[in-house]
């Protein structure tokens, strides 16, 4: 069974305004009222002068079970929404694995599911290490990106990007594993996810604009029931959702057609890191950790929509022998480079 050995992520300190950016990404007055009352943004997380070799490697480092494993990583997989993330020439993600001392691991990239990439590349890496057969090999799972241009910074009408990243030290199975590793893991318990072809052009064209906004809640809400009936549990059983931070409102019409209280919903980042690419999910794990709302036993649910246009979700069941042990190790706010 994958599980999630550890996680570790980071969110650099330095904040801006979203109505400081409104220039930049030409929203006018009223469209910066819609992001502000009605999506619920306020400020999104920046990092200027790290590149995203920095960012990437300061999450890992933020993972307690990494250091002492290193030479049973087998995988780094970096999970992307945007193909292109750097000059013809330059390799962060490889980088990144030079410099916490992975450079025996076999390194590559998956896009194909945007900002949903990362739950891919969690539930690829268990598949990964479970046919290589060998039960102490480890993968290291690294998401977040620079927002470097405006077309990266804003998905037109829904959010605007965060620099946050994060790091997901991954197993084939849920054993003990020594070293400075403190926990069990978080096993997955179900992993599903469907891609709408034909919402494949960013940005969408006008005329496919009106339904895809209606698809995204049916198909979303299709996924998470989804997920949730494969782990042989209910929307009830739950703790805690963690999501993809685009905006509130989204949220509140799914939670509205899936009968879930808003409440359960960790939706704390969206107002001050802004939605940080494939990174959501796994930062607000690493917080809610931290804030002590998971318990052992806990079933919680992350999910994150891709454009292009895919849909995912994975439950897993938290088995941290106290919710608040990640308080050592887990950097998730305001934390800077250490390399």
């Amino acid at each position: 069974m994958t599980t999630l050995v550890d996680v570790g992520a980071h969110v650099p300190a330095t904040r801006v305004p979203i109505r400081d950016l409104a220039d930049e990404l030409g929203l006018d007055h009223l469209e910066l009222g819609v992001f502000e009352r009605f999506f619920g943004l306020r400020e999104v997380c920046t990092a200027p002068g790290q590149t995203l070799t920095d960012l990437l490697v300061a999450a890992a480092r933020a993972v307690p079970g990494l250091a002492g494993n290193e030479h049973r990583v087998r995988y780094v997989l970096g999970a992307r929404t945007i193909a292109t993330v750097a000059p013809v020439g330059a390799n962060p993600l490889h980088d990144a694995a030079a410099r916490l001392g992975l450079d025996h691991a076999v390194v590559w990239t998956l896009t194909q599911h945007a900002c949903a990439s990362a739950l891919l590349a969690v539930d690829l890496a268990g598949r990964l290490l479970a046919s290589d057969g060998d039960p102490d090999a480890l993968a290291l799972v690294l998401t977040g990106e620079k927002a470097f241009s405006p077309g990266s910074r804003l998905i037109e009408g829904t959010t605007i990007m965060g620099e946050g990243t994060a790091a997901c030290l991954v197993a084939a199975s849920g054993p003990s594993v020594g070293g400075s590793v403190r926990t069990p893991g978080s096993p997955v318990l179900a992993y599903a996810t469907r891609t709408l072809g034909e919402y494949h052009q960013v940005p969408l064209p006008e005329d496919l604009a009106g339904p895809f906004g209606v698809a995204y809640t049916e198909v979303l809400a299709e996924v998470v029931l989804e997920a949730v009936e494969r782990a042989g549990l209910t929307l009830d059983d739950l703790a805690l959702v963690l999501p993809h931070n685009v905006n509130r409102v989204s949220w509140r019409r799914l939670c509205a057609r899936l009968g879930l209280p808003l409440a359960r919903v960790r939706l704390d980042d969206v107002p001050v890191t802004g939605h940080c690419f494939g990174a959501d999910s796994f930062i607000g794990y690493a917080a809610a950790r931290t804030e002590g709302r998971l318990r052992p036993g806990d079933p919680f649910l992350m999910v994150a929509v891709g454009l292009g246009a895919t849909f995912s979700a994975m439950v897993l069941r938290h088995e941290g022998s106290d919710s608040s042990e990640g308080s050592e190790g887990d950097s998730v706010h305001d934390t800077k480079e250490q390399a």
